[in-house]
């Protein structure tokens, strides 16, 4: 699943996280695309936080981070 948090200051790329996690199953991954610098750090914290695991960083075709999330329970 990709979320498209571009234009979105934090905490909204979180939020919209959030709010999608649970559409994917346990093992499957969310990509959240967020041209926010704060998203980096601020994804990486939520991650440890609520215990979901942080895959990388993979750009979307037109060069913005994509944060990738696995979902762990």
């Amino acid at each position: 699943m990709i979320v498209d948090a571009r234009g979105r200051r934090c905490p909204l790329p979180i939020l919209d996280l959030a709010r999608h996690i649970g559409d994917v199953e346990v093992g499957a991954t969310v990509t959240v695309e967020a041209d926010d610098p704060a998203a980096d750090p601020d994804l990486r914290a939520w991650c440890r936080l609520r215990r979901h695991e942080f895959v990388g960083v993979v750009p979307a075709a037109d060069g913005t981070p994509g944060y990738v999330v696995r979902r762990t329970h």
